[in-house]
């Protein structure tokens, strides 16, 4: 059984984190286990954001992980480990819109559970509806920016495109929202 959770401060969790990340690149499972714990909560968000399926985005972080443990002698640090993460689950999730073309309706989807309700169902609906018909790269840098909260140079490197190409795949893709949204709300 885990121990409970204890609050750290920052410092004294990148320690941590970085301790078990050594431990783990020489082969302790426990260590590697506690890594995957410290980060599943952000790479299942990352897939079940983009793909709206409970079980999808499940395989895609365990096929993240997966990839984790083989290419752990790579990662150099907790900040490097992060953003790989976010990098590799952010391609996994583009591999699995690829190859999962017709697309179901997000009303016969099931949300996981959220601690907190949106502050307007409504608008949830119509934002996710509308998010769920943009194209796949566009519909990842909208999530990433605004569900993720990254910066475009953050998104950038974590999909290894340019800064100028993330800035209007956002812009583009906030467009098209805003026009759906539009539609959506005179009906």
């Amino acid at each position: 059984m885990n121990a409970p959770a204890t609050l750290l401060p920052a410092p004294a969790l990148a320690d941590r984190d970085q301790r078990l990340l050594t431990a783990a690149r020489q082969g302790d499972l426990d260590a590697f286990e506690s890594l995957v714990r410290r980060h599943e909560r952000r790479v299942y968000s990352i897939a079940w954001h983009a793909l709206r399926d409970q079980m999808l985005a499940e395989e895609a972080a365990q096929d993240v992980f997966l990839q984790l443990h083989a290419h752990l002698a790579r990662i150099e640090s907790t900040a490097h480990l992060t953003a790989w993460l976010r990098r590799t689950t952010s391609h996994r999730v583009i591999d699995t819109l690829r190859a999962r073309r017709p697309v179901r309706s997000l009303d016969e989807v099931s949300e996981p559970h959220v601690e907190s309700a949106p502050a307007d169902p409504l608008a949830d609906r119509l934002v996710h509806r509308a998010l769920a018909r943009l194209a796949p790269r566009p519909r990842l840098i909208v999530m990433l920016r605004y569900m993720e909260d990254l910066a475009p140079t953050e998104i950038a490197e974590t999909l290894g495109m340019s800064l100028n190409t993330v800035k209007s795949h956002l812009r583009r893709g906030l467009l098209v929202l805003r026009t759906r949204m539009q539609r959506e709300v005179a009906r």
